[in-house]
């Protein structure tokens, strides 16, 4: 969406990080945790989830900025942890938690 705001790009081209591929892969691991989950009200289930996104994420951005590897730096952003995550992002993992539950019961 950026390359179609600043550079009038209507191809949305971007790039990524050959390392995003195993990060994102990560969530197959959420299909025992929402089996487990299953029982209970979307409120605990989405923040299960966010704090399971939240681990992965510090975790494999501290990993990574040791070894200067880092595709994503949230360092300026105004409520960052280490540059590695952003707690203004915590609405968008909570849902995003919930939709790959959705997912993953779907298939």
């Amino acid at each position: 969406m950026a390359s179609l705001c600043k550079c009038k790009d209507k191809t949305l081209s971007c790039r990524t990080s050959v390392w995003m591929f195993p990060i994102y892969g990560m969530a197959a691991c959420f299909t025992p945790i929402c089996k487990k989950l299953e029982n209970k009200n979307a409120l605990i289930r989405g923040g299960v989830y966010l704090v399971l996104i939240y681990c992965a994420e510090f975790i494999s951005g501290t990993i990574l900025k040791k070894y200067n590897a880092c595709p994503w730096d949230y360092s300026k952003a105004k409520l960052n942890y280490k540059g590695v995550i952003r707690l203004d992002y915590a609405p968008v993992w909570f849902l995003a938690g919930l939709f790959f539950e959705k997912l993953l019961k779907d298939n």
